[in-house]
């Protein structure tokens, strides 16, 4: 693909409790909470978070895995895990943890945006479209999922759709660059030349690190008379 962008991976962060000002003071109290009950999957999950934080990702895997074993309903600590497979280069292993958790938590819609971005990375543009869907059904304001739901489109073929979806993105977040950049690439690939130039300029704007081919491509249609809309 020429221009069109994906949103990358997004982790699940949450801690369960606020942190405080000293992170060292932090983490220190959640080992101590996990010398007193080992476990304790909501400080395996705090440390885990920590862990990732600082870089320390196979520490902060063993953290969400122990922490999953030992919690249910631990989710987002699948989402982690994701992001860490996603670090590493793992897609598969993306795919299976985010899969796990919307299993776990069938609306959570960060799930089903990150494992869209998987699908799409893997060019099971099916499986990514459906899982992006549901992704903006259950939160309709995740504009990274909405972006990379017109990548999807394109991917497919399905250029028309494609456009109308970059334009509820646009409309719904005008500033966001990525949006501004694959509807311009639709409306390119659609014929709609004068607009691809119009949105292409607007994610410019928005600090978006357009495709130098797309722009290249594309001035032809800033020349008087270039214009392929008529």
């Amino acid at each position: 693909m020429l221009a069109g962008g994906l949103f990358p991976y997004t982790e699940g962060v949450k801690r369960s409790v606020s942190e405080p000002r000293n992170a060292d003071s932090w983490i220190h109290e959640q080992k101590q909470l996990l010398k007193d009950n080992p476990e304790c999957a909501t400080a395996l999950y705090n440390l885990g978070v920590a862990a990732m934080e600082q870089g320390r990702l196979d520490e902060a895997e063993r953290y969400f895995k122990d922490a999953i074993e030992d919690g249910a309903r631990m989710f987002e600590a699948w989402v982690n895990l994701g992001y860490i497979f996603f670090k590493k280069g793992d897609l598969e292993g993306v795919v299976q943890a985010n899969l796990r958790s919307v299993q776990v938590e069938p609306r959570y819609a960060r799930g089903y945006a990150n494992l869209g971005f998987a699908y799409l990375q893997q060019v099971q543009t099916d499986e990514a479209i459906v899982a992006l869907e549901k992704a903006v059904e259950l939160n309709p304001e995740i504009v990274q999922a909405w972006a990379n739901l017109v990548s999807a489109y394109l991917q497919k073929d399905d250029i028309e759709l494609a456009v109308r979806t970059g334009e509820k993105l646009v409309a719904m977040a005008p500033e966001f660059g990525l949006g501004q950049n694959n509807l311009a690439y639709a409306c390119y690939l659609n014929g709609e030349y004068a607009r691809a130039v119009q949105h292409v300029d607007l994610a410019v704007a928005y600090g978006f690190p357009v495709h130098p081919d797309f722009l290249k491509e594309l001035e032809p249609y800033r020349e008087p008379g270039g214009d392929g809309d008529a």
